[in-house]
């Protein structure tokens, strides 16, 4: 019941996104798991920041993440563009009561235009998933408790051999399975957007539309000569047939 009422709190707050402008130090608590639940938290937090500083922003948010300032703490991804759109990106793994504090450091002096927060409920895959190696390991043990008896004949042993096999294969693929839920029930997963503000966007939209002025006018030029030269044919026949039409007129009146 308590893992539950935790999933349908968190569906809640999941279904509305911070409004645009919401300073940093506004931001709510860090998220946690309920005792017994298993729960896994993303978070993604759109940040609006001048675009000559994002890229430095990227940095320091990225060298904090490595260095463990706020805790367990691991990159995933990182995504940077520049031009007239700079935006940037980063993705990130930490230990729950580090989230805030990484958030906090990435929206300084900068306003957070939105921000969700879901969470999965990896209750029945852990269950499954302790259930199969629970499974896998008697099997495991009862095949190597019949391979110590000495009536098998060399065709019984080559198949339990390759049953045993199988089944460590199995196991091993279980257990990376259960790392990996464990892993995402321990941390939280972060994606930090960087973007300019809508002033900034809106003037290098207008930059760019002058910067592209020459470009489109030359290809307009370009285009137009191609035409003029596909019809210069077409116009001398034209030109041709109505002299002859009109010199055979006057000869016949």
């Amino acid at each position: 019941m308590l893992a539950c009422a935790a999933a349908l709190a968190v569906c809640a707050c999941s279904s509305k996104d911070m409004a645009a402008g919401v300073p940093a130090k506004s931001l709510a608590p860090p998220l946690k798991s309920p005792q017994g639940a298993f729960l896994a938290y993303e978070h993604e937090v759109g940040i609006e920041l001048a675009a000559a500083d994002i890229p430095a922003r990227l940095q320091v948010v990225q060298a904090s993440c490595q260095s463990g300032k706020f805790g367990d703490c691991v990159v995933l991804d990182v995504r940077q563009s520049a031009g007239d759109s700079p935006s940037g990106s980063l993705s990130l793994r930490i230990a729950p009561q580090g989230v805030e504090p990484i958030i906090g450091q990435a929206a300084q002096g900068a306003q957070i235009g939105s921000r969700s927060a879901h969470a999965e409920d990896l209750a029945q895959v852990v269950a499954d998933n302790n259930l199969q190696r629970l499974r896998l390991q008697k099997e495991h043990a009862r095949l190597l408790e019949f391979q110590q008896r000495r009536d098998l004949a060399v065709a019984d042993l080559l198949a339990i051999s390759r049953q045993l096999a199988e089944i460590e294969a199995g196991l091993e693929t279980a257990q990376r399975e259960g790392a990996q839920h464990r892993r995402r029930i321990e941390t939280q997963l972060v994606t930090l957007e960087f973007r300019p503000p809508g002033g900034q966007r809106g003037r290098s939209e207008i930059g760019r539309a002058f910067s592209d002025f020459g470009s489109i006018l030359t290809v307009s030029i370009a285009w137009m000569i191609r035409a003029a030269a596909a019809l210069l044919p077409l116009l001398a026949v034209l030109w041709l047939g109505v002299f002859l039409w009109r010199r055979r007129r006057r000869g016949n009146r």
